[in-house]
């Protein structure tokens, strides 16, 4: 699953490349409150699949929206801060902090108080945009908000925003109003959104699998069969009644998944994935549901509402099987209730239908063995019979849900920036609780329900291997292993008690070689430049090819690459061997000597910086402006092979650049 998803991702990528992108529309408009006090309206309109940074980031992270009213000589006064609207808020695993970000629109106020009369005033807005995929460099666009004449309380007429280079104060290019947005790649946010209402569904149809294997719905199937077979007149009544009573079940949860998605709202659901209560009330729901599977105590609906149910399944027909349907998904609440619990948990941090789309898995998967067994009813000899295994698949899923827990209290521990659950303390209670499993699937723990067990079974023994593998595989990650089987789980690298691990730095220190002039050390300890010119002589005098890489220090997508692709063997020996690396920031500051300032050809824009030169050489020569963006170089300049961007597929990426070295060597 995870590798048909990375595939996908690159694939789309791919589409992307040698695009240009302006996502975002800015609007200003005036409302006048008092004859002196207006406020001031910012409106930015952005494209479907974008996001658009708040104001408010510390330091260390992404570009923030920053407003800068002109107000030479001073003819009015800011009255309190510049506000925003409440956006959407996430723990950045890059820049290990708080992001808050906007979709679809954002809309920015400032009160002002007029000290002279004034019919316009200007600022400027500086702002960075990102979509899954790309990074756009941070740009400036100058607002104008026309002052109403008239006494009257109104809303002046929106303008459109004039657009100009990040660094360039001077040169200013109109942008003409447009009615529809320009058209651009396929949007990435939806697509990835189809993907992960897929593993949703995936993941709940094995779910329901795993429910059919506890001791309050196995039994339930030839019991049931039976009753349906029996019952009917001829077999094909017989087999139409069963897949009546498995639609049944299918329609009961996927009741409960709308249910859970019109109380909390579509949209909602997402925003809570990221909110400390949400996720400290759900490791307290399922540290519960944990110890109801591992033999604490039953949770159970009330008996009356059991009995009344299966009343009314006593009624016959449709009405009767419906009934029946919902009389055994109260009965077996006791052992399905943590599992669906848990599932809606998962499916709200996902938000929108995902509820929807996991109960619809986990019923079907219900559902289809009742359908299967009345078709074939001699299937019904091959199934194992009922036992002591039963109860071990329960606690089994009840040490599964204890670990998960622990994930949601880390999302917490992450918002609130406590460093209470970091890396090494959560590798620690992992390692725990599957070691725990591990002694459980050999014997050596029992539990209150378990049977007596006088040895163990083949599976059982095979299984206990695995645990206890994986336990050991967790152990190294206290000492810095990366752990990418497990990556997203446990909290990052650098929230850690030794964030380069134990002994990295020493290591680091005694492998660096002398550097080129001109070089420096990069990302993974790779020699780079960040000076065109010097890289490119260096590769000639090295005999290599050039690595073209278009970055960023704001780009979230560029340090991804760096920590989960750069630091592969393959990639890292390849990056450190047979290629020169030159790194180009986009985003850099710093001023060009008055000498080499000059007008882009491209743009007519002022490029005064050298994130604008680097920049203005992208959009010059490969038609793209989003980052990461990856070129193969021979020593003229000449392409080698296809651009790259964002890829996080690691032998796709070390196929393509073998591709680009092959054909230097020609």
């Amino acid at each position: 699953m995870k590798n048909s998803i990375l595939t996908f991702l690159l694939l789309l990528s791919a589409s992307m490349f040698g695009q240009m992108y302006n996502p975002v529309k800015w609007s200003a408009s005036v409302e006048k409150i008092s004859d002196k006090e207006y406020i001031l309206k910012a409106k930015a309109v952005i494209q479907s699949g974008w996001h658009l940074y708040g104001q408010y980031i510390e330091e260390g992270g992404p570009s923030p929206t920053a407003f800068t009213f002109k107000n030479t000589p001073k003819k009015f006064e800011l009255v309190g801060k510049t506000t925003e609207e409440k956006g959407h808020e996430t723990i950045d695993k890059i820049f290990d902090m708080k992001i808050k970000y906007f979709e679809d629109k954002a809309v920015f106020t400032q009160k002002i108080k007029l000290i002279s009369d004034v019919s316009s005033i200007t600022a400027d807005v500086d702002f960075m945009v990102c979509d899954d995929s790309n990074c756009l460099p941070p740009t400036t666009e100058e607002l104008t908000f026309n002052i109403p004449a008239d006494k009257k309380l109104a809303s002046a007429e929106e303008t459109p925003a004039v657009k100009k280079d990040s660094a360039v104060a001077e040169d200013v290019t109109f942008v003409k109003a447009v009615d529809k947005p320009e058209k651009t790649a396929v949007n990435p946010v939806k697509k990835e959104e189809s993907r992960g209402l897929l593993s949703i569904f995936i993941i709940a149809f094995l779910s329901g699998f795993a429910a059919l294997l506890t001791p309050c719905v196995f039994p339930m199937i030839p019991m049931t069969v039976s009753y349906f077979t029996k019952q009917s007149k001829t077999k094909a009544a017989g087999i139409r009644n069963a897949m009546i009573y498995g639609f049944s079940i299918v329609i009961i949860y996927v009741l409960l998944g709308s249910i859970v998605t019109a109380v909390f709202g579509a949209d909602s659901l997402n925003a809570l994935s990221t909110n400390v209560w949400f996720n400290l009330i759900f490791f307290i729901l399922l540290v519960v549901f944990a110890c109801s599977f591992l033999g604490a105590f039953e949770i159970m609906l009330p008996n009356a509402l059991a009995n009344k149910v299966d009343s009314q399944a006593d009624r016959g027909g449709l009405i009767g099987i419906f009934f029946m349907a919902l009389a055994l998904a109260i009965v077996s609440f006791s052992c399905t209730g943590p599992i669906v619990g848990t599932l809606l948990v998962e499916a709200a941090s996902k938000g929108g239908i995902a509820p929807i789309v996991g109960m619809l898995g986990f019923s079907i998967a219900i559902a289809l063995p009742f359908s299967l067994f009345a078709a074939f009813p001699g299937w019904l000899n091959a199934l194992p019979k009922s036992g002591g295994w039963l109860n071990t698949v329960k606690v089994v899923l009840g040490f599964l849900e204890l670990a998960l827990a622990f994930k949601f209290l880390s999302n917490a521990d992450l918002v609130l920036q406590l460093h209470w659950l970091e890396r090494e303390v959560f590798l620690a209670i992992w390692i725990a609780v599957f070691g725990a499993l591990a002694f459980y699937l050999f014997g050596k723990i029992t539990l209150p329900h378990d049977s007596p067990l006088n040895h163990i079974s083949v599976g059982r023994l095979s299984f206990g291997l695995i645990v206890l593998t994986f336990t050991i595989y967790l152990i190294p990650g206290l000492w810095g292993a990366p752990l990418k089987l497990i990556s997203g789980f446990p909290p990052p690298m650098h929230y850690s008690e030794s964030p380069d691990g134990l002994g990295a730095k020493n290591t680091a220190e005694t492998t660096k070689a002398a550097l080129p002039e001109g070089a420096e050390y990069g990302p993974q300890n790779i020699i780079t430049f960040h000076d065109y010119n010097k890289g490119m002589e260096f590769a000639k005098k090295a005999g290599k090819p050039v690595l073209l890489d278009f970055t960023g220090y704001a780009c979230v997508n560029c340090r991804k690459m760096e920590e989960l692709v750069w630091s592969d063997a393959k990639v890292l020996g390849v990056l450190n061997n047979d290629v020169v690396l030159i790194s180009l920031y986009v985003d850099d500051k710093k001023e060009l000597p008055e000498s080499e300032q000059y007008v882009s050809e491209t743009t007519g824009k002022k490029i005064k910086t050298i994130g604008n030169k680097w920049s203005d050489l992208q959009i010059k020569t490969y038609k793209a402006n989003a980052q990461p963006f990856y070129v193969i170089v021979d020593h003229a300049s000449n392409s080698l092979t296809e651009t790259s961007a964002y890829n996080p597929d690691i032998e796709e990426y070390y196929n393509w650049l073998q591709s680009g070295i092959k054909n230097f060597k020609k």
